[in-house]
């Protein structure tokens, strides 16, 4: 197959264009960087708010798998986001709707459910997390993301491009020492917290709630990150980062991904046989706290009674059960 991949110079992008070379996929990527070389793909610059640019680099492509975005709210302003990542994913569909390309797999996020960037929180309905689930966005990072969504069915709906938009969670490099050093111990603090006093363990969860409440008033996620992927931290830098991380955990629902199995998903996205635009939820197996996932639900969200089937030891609690049967992902590895 002739691919051409958005975007392809990032943590998934890379770990992508190299499983989609070694399946023997032709693979051409675009970006905005300048004489990039890729081994075993072909490597072309573009901006894909340029429609005509874009549409001249989709000839001869049967497939496309689109990544190229602004990666979180920290990357820009509220209108960057939305022209940028909204505009750029029309264009991608509507030049391959041109095209006659028929399969399209892009990259969407767990945020497109709103919860965890959203600057106002809302009610959840029911673990474990689903694509069924009510998406309740309010932060143009997420909006993005649930608009691509509504792109891709629209482009199903009117010219038949059938493809998944792949919600993904944070995605682990596991060549990020940084991050590596604090989730190889990240349980052992939901773990501290489930052996506390129940007095003690009720206020370090207010806390760590306060603290979750307190970020998104003050939009911290729409702030630059004071580390850098690959970068080694100060003590200082450590301790605000593994906050950071508690927080996110929450609200992320203790979900990651390593991002070779972000890759599966993409391939088997693009060869699998079905029909249709599926937003698919995609994760680890296991929560990333390596703990009991019914305790981490009785810890911090007792207020949400309602299961749609038994959650069982430590598995995820956001179901990837949308994929595994569409698609056939099944991951591959864990970081607990």
């Amino acid at each position: 197959m002739n691919v051409l991949v958005t975007g392809g110079t990032g943590t998934v992008g890379r770990r992508c264009v190299a499983r989609l070379v070694r399946a023997g996929h032709s693979v051409r990527v675009i970006g905005l960087d300048e004489g990039l070389e890729i081994d075993g793909a072909e490597f072309r610059r573009c901006d894909i708010t340029d429609y005509n640019a874009l549409r001249e680099q989709l000839k001869g492509i049967d497939g496309v798998v689109h990544l190229a975005a602004i990666p979180n709210p920290a990357g820009g302003t509220a209108p960057a986001i939305f022209h940028i990542n909204c505009t750029g994913t029309f264009n991608v569909y509507q030049a391959a709707a041109e095209e006659g390309i028929k399969r399209v797999v892009s990259a969407s996020s767990i945020n497109a459910l709103g919860f965890n960037f959203g600057v106002k929180a809302f009610q959840l309905s029911y673990f474990p997390i689903d694509e069924k689930h009510p998406q309740q966005t309010t932060d143009a990072y997420s909006l993005s993301k649930q608009m691509l969504e509504e792109t891709a069915e629209y482009f199903s709906r009117r010219d038949g491009i059938s493809g998944v938009c792949l919600r993904l969670p944070a995605v682990r490099d596991p060549d990020d020492a940084a991050r590596a050093r604090f989730f190889a111990n990240g349980g052992q603090a939901y773990q501290e917290i489930l052996a506390l006093p129940d007095a003690e363990r009720r206020e370090r969860v207010a806390a760590i709630w306060a603290q979750c409440e307190e970020n998104r008033a003050s939009r911290v996620s729409e702030k630059p990150r004071q580390w850098k992927p690959g970068a080694e931290l100060t003590p200082e830098q450590e301790r605000a980062f593994a906050t950071r991380q508690m927080v996110s955990g929450l609200t992320n629902f203790w979900t990651m991904i390593h991002a070779e199995d972000s890759a599966q998903a993409f391939e088997k996205g693009l060869t699998a046989d079905y029909e249709g635009a599926h937003p698919l939820f995609i994760t680890q197996a296991q929560n990333v706290a390596d703990v009991d996932s019914e305790a981490l639900l009785q810890l911090f969200y007792p207020d949400v009674s309602e299961r749609t089937r038994p959650i069982v030891g430590n598995e995820s609690l956001v179901s990837i059960e949308r994929a595994r049967t569409l698609i056939n992902f099944e991951p591959e590895y864990s970081f607990t």
